[in-house]
C-alpha cells in the first residue's frame, strides 16, 4: 500500500530543497505549484473559466500570462479567492488521480497549503519544513526578487508557521543549522516501515 505523503512549509522554508532529496531517494513527488502551472495550460475547461473571468488577456500564444494573473489577483482579494476556487479543486483531483496510480513505498505532493485548503485528511501523514521567519523572508526575497512587504503579505495568507509545524506528524528543520540530508534520509527510513506496517 503506497502511503501518500503532504510535504508542507510556509513561504522559504526550503520544501523544494527538502522534495529534491526524497526524489534522489527514488520516491514521486507531485509539486502542487507546478501542476497548477500545467493545468491552467492544459486543462480546457480551467482555461475556460479564467478567460471567463480575467478576459482573453489571461492567455498570449496559448500560454497563461503569468504577468497579468498576478497583476490582476495580487492585491485583490476576491479575485484571489475566485482563481484558488477554479485552481484549487482540479489540481486536488489531479494530485490524488496521480498519487493512486504510484506504486513506490510513499509519494509526495509538496503543497504550501494543505491546511489551507483542508486537503489534510486526503494524506496519510504530513511533513513540514520549518525554518526562522528572518531567514525565509530572505530566500524568499532572493529567489523571486520580492521585496520585504510582498513576502510578508504572501507570508500573512499562510497559517502562521509555529501552529502549521504542530499540525505535522513530522518536522524537518531546514534553518542551516541542522543539516537537512540526514533528517531526510532517516524519515526516509521511518516511511518505508511505516508503508510495510500497513
Amino acid at each position: 500500500m503506497t502511503l501518500r505523503i503532504g510535504l508542507t512549509g510556509g513561504i522559504g522554508s526550503g520544501k523544494s530543497t527538502v522534495a529534491k532529496v526524497f526524489e534522489v531517494l527514488g520516491i514521486p513527488v507531485y509539486s502542487a505549484d507546478d501542476a497548477a502551472k500545467r493545468l491552467m495550460n492544459e486543462d480546457e475547461w480551467l482555461r475556460q473559466q479564467i478567460i471567463q473571468h480575467f478576459g482573453p488577456a489571461s492567455y498570449k500564444n496559448n500560454q497563461l500570462d503569468r504577468a497579468y494573473i498576478g497583476g490582476q489577483v495580487f492585491n485583490d482579494k476576491d479575485k484571489l479567492a475566485l482563481m484558488n476556487s477554479l485552481v484549487h479543486p482540479i489540481t486536488i483531483r489531479d494530485a490524488a488521480e496521480w498519487m493512486a496510480k504510484q506504486t513506490t513505498p510513499y509519494v509526495i505532493k509538496e503543497a504550501a497549503i494543505i491546511f489551507e485548503s483542508g486537503t489534510q485528511d486526503q494524506h496519510d501523514y504530513i511533513i513540514g519544513v520549518s525554518a526562522p521567519t528572518p531567514l525565509r523572508m530572505l530566500r524568499a526575497m532572493k529567489r523571486d526578487g520580492s521585496t520585504r512587504e510582498q513576502v510578508l503579505a504572501r507570508m500573512s495568507k499562510q497559517i502562521q508557521e509555529s501552529i502549521k509545524m504542530r499540525l505535522c506528524d513530522f518536522v524537518i528543520f531546514n534553518d542551516e543549522q541542522k543539516p537537512v540530508i540526514p533528517q531526510v534520509l532517516a524519515l526516509h527510513e521511518q516511511l518505508i516501515q511505516l508503508s510495510i506496517a500497513r
